[in-house]
């Protein structure tokens, strides 16, 4: 599961990337929601965007990686690639920026559907 949160905590993004092989169904939001205290608590400390592994639940890990904007990227796995990990949030922050300096974007709105498959791609690429 990975999830894009911004300001005040809204969910702006979700998306199911198969980083999780056995079916926890909504648990993985009670686990990344959980998480986003800790991440709150980190980011102000670090000097970097990447905060890497920040809670385990099980044998379920959530990475985080937060932006200038404070806006924070989770994600829930169940292995450790922490490399591959790095590489898929530089990633997804760049398309990020592209789909917000379109005069078009509407923070309110879903992202569009350009971006959820640019994410897809990126999973393919860096995590599975």
């Amino acid at each position: 599961m990975f999830l894009i949160i911004g300001k005040n905590d809204v969910p702006m993004y979700e998306a199911s990337l198969g980083t999780v092989k056995k079916d926890i169904g909504h648990l993985n939001q009670f686990i990344i929601h959980a998480a986003l205290d800790i991440v709150d608590e980190e980011a102000p400390l670090s000097s970097n965007m990447y905060l890497k592994t920040v809670d385990k639940f099980n044998d379920l890990y959530v990475s985080a990686y937060v932006t200038a904007a404070n806006i924070r990227l989770m994600l829930v796995h169940d292995t450790k690639n922490e490399d591959g990990i790095k590489n898929f949030f530089i990633e997804v922050h760049e398309n990020i920026v592209k789909a917000m300096t379109n005069p078009l974007f509407d923070v309110f709105r879903n992202f569009p559907t350009a971006f959820d498959a640019k994410v897809k791609q990126s999973a393919k690429k860096f995590l599975i």
